[in-house]
């Protein structure tokens, strides 16, 4: 369904996307998971046809971005990470004007504006002004625009960024009828919670590259059968790093400011171990967990530092 091959992307010397390549089935939730800065809203912003790429190509249903933008308008839906509605107008007012621009006849129009209300749960207050909505509502209403023309893919830049947890549900159950219904999906998200909740297959990306593509389990096959041990100190030397090091089951360490990450095997047997280890160091300890591998801790394994926000 849409298929991207090294594409690139640069400003000056500066490279936000960097020989990316990756395919997207039909009737897949694709998430691109990374940082903010990492290159996640250009490589959506190129398949849209809103930037041009340095290098590299795209393919959406076949048509390429780059010599048939028109058509590949017409079969996508695109929700932008910021709000793109007018604040002085009602719910069904901006959706009217934007079923306009899209060309939809009035009775269409009329029967596409009822059913997005409903899905989004807004159809009782569709006739109030959007600067009475909550930035939860605004984003639900940001996502029935996309819609409105029944496309057949959907790119979605941070689709739950600033929502509280209600509207986050109802977006995520949204995105999971559509899918159900056979839309398919590309979302950009810096939430560990989409990821896992929504994708089929989770592509990281950092610093412009895509750094691991898989199922949220064969992602976690990367990290093995570990346990993570995170650790929030102050004062922790390269010497505390060496003597956690020769221990055994260790894996890997990485160091992101007052946080150490320890992955290794049989975690709760070596925690006495490291404990004294830390102890005996000097390294002033706040705090020690332990825990089963995720994508923050996946994240860390692959880059070395903590998934910023």
């Amino acid at each position: 369904m849409i298929r991207v091959e090294h594409l690139v992307k640069r400003y000056n010397n500066i490279a936000a996307v960097n020989d990316v390549s990756f395919e997207i089935k039909k009737g897949e939730i694709f998430g691109l998971l990374g940082p903010n800065g990492a290159g996640k809203s250009t490589i959506i912003s190129i398949l849209c046809g809103l930037l041009e790429p340095t290098s590299g190509r795209g393919i959406i249903d076949g048509f390429d971005i780059q010599k048939n933008a028109f058509e590949i308008k017409k079969i996508i839906g695109v929700v932008p990470q910021e709000i793109s509605l007018y604040s002085t107008l009602t719910a069904r007012e901006n959706l009217d004007f934007y079923a306009k621009v899209y060309g939809l006849p009035r009775r269409l129009r009329e029967q596409r504006i009822a059913e997005l209300l409903k899905m989004s749960g807004l159809t009782l207050r569709a006739d109030e002004s959007l600067q009475s909505y909550s930035g939860g509502m605004k984003r639900r209403i940001n996502i029935a625009v996309a819609l409105l023309h029944k496309p057949r893919i959907l790119f979605m830049d941070e689709p739950t960024a600033g929502v509280d947890p209600q509207s986050r549900k109802r977006i995520y159950d949204t995105i999971l009828e559509l899918n159900s219904k056979g839309m398919t999906v590309l979302l950009t998200t810096h939430q560990l919670e989409d990821a896992e909740k929504l994708c089929h297959r989770i592509a990281i990306v950092d610093n412009g590259k895509l750094i691991a593509l898989d199922t949220l389990e064969g992602l976690m096959k990367l990290v093995g059968e570990s346990d993570i041990v995170r650790i929030e100190a102050r004062d922790i030397t390269q010497n505390t790093i060496t003597s956690l090091e020769k221990i055994n089951n260790v894996q890997k360490i990485s160091v992101d400011g007052e946080t150490m990450t320890v992955q290794l095997l049989k975690g709760r047997e070596m925690l006495a171990r490291i404990i004294d280890i830390l102890t005996d160091s000097g390294t002033k300890v706040d705090s020690i967990q332990i825990k089963e591998p995720d994508l923050e801790t996946l994240f860390l394994h692959l880059t070395g530092t903590k998934l910023r926000r």
